[in-house]
């Protein structure tokens, strides 16, 4: 298979002259093309650094990170804004919406960034919102949605560039268990009928429940993995849960 993301021995170092803190201690690991990854951990222990130094927000102290075959941690300040255009998608907790454009106007702005024809917008903007279930939506404004159907469209400004890897931190956080569940669903369709790439950050094990495998942080370290396989998503979300028990953890220090 192929990997669309592939970080390497990366490390993060914060402060200095006696008073050094490592947020990231080492870590490695790859995302295939398709895949649907989940990062959980405690707070505090480097999972937000990580996605930050991933998305190019932040730069790695040592290490590499590739993405696409490109080695970002390489990328000078021009470049790095066209690739965070052009290859990321963010989904964030906080929608980061427009409240002056509708549903269609927020989701065709990241393609007028990219500079795609405007005979081409109309099309791709209907398609992936008919996939995530707001095309009834597309000529409301962000006051006029539900939080559920915000986050829906934030996920279409994030899916309808085509990039290599959809990136989500707690993308549940400011949801209620029913839009949580509609969101999510909208998730697994992007995966698997887009074949859409996602790692997504959260403390949420019900959340985490729908990625097809986990990696635990804690001290800036991976110190678990989980490999949903052919486990129904009740029966992972109950192996996530037993992880923490295991390893000693308070369950709500994580969930």
């Amino acid at each position: 298979m192929e990997n669309v993301l592939k970080v390497v021995n990366i490390e993060k170092y914060y402060g200095g002259k006696g008073n050094v803190t490592k947020a990231i201690d080492n870590i490695s690991f790859e995302v295939e093309k398709g895949e649907f990854l989940g990062i959980m951990g405690p707070s505090g222990s480097g999972k937000t650094t990580l996605l930050n130094c991933i998305s190019t927000i932040d730069t790695v102290t040592t290490g590499n990170i590739i993405i696409n075959n490109k080695d970002i941690t390489s990328l000078k300040n021009n470049d790095i804004e066209k690739f965070r255009r052009d290859e990321l998608g963010f989904i964030f907790q906080d929608f980061n919406l427009l409240d002056t454009l509708t549903a269609y106007e927020n989701i065709a702005l990241a393609l007028t960034i990219q500079d795609v024809k405007p005979k081409s917008i109309d099309g791709r903007i209907k398609a992936v919102a008919n996939k995530l279930g707001i095309s009834e939506i597309l000529n409301k404004y962000p006051y006029e949605m539900s939080g559920g159907q915000k986050q829906r469209v934030a996920s279409a400004r994030a899916i309808v560039t085509n990039p290599s890897l959809i990136l989500a931190d707690e993308p549940t956080g400011a949801l209620d268990s029913k839009s949580s569940r509609l969101l999510l669903d909208s998730f697994e369709k992007l995966n698997e009928e887009l074949e859409a790439t996602i790692l997504m950050v959260t403390h949420d094990a019900f959340t985490a429940s729908y990625a097809h495998r986990i990696l635990f942080i804690k001290d800036g370290k991976v110190f678990n993995e989980l490999i949903r396989g052919n486990d129904s998503r009740k029966e992972f979300f109950n192996r996530i849960i037993e992880v923490v028990t295991l390893l000693g953890g308070d369950s709500g220090d994580v969930f």
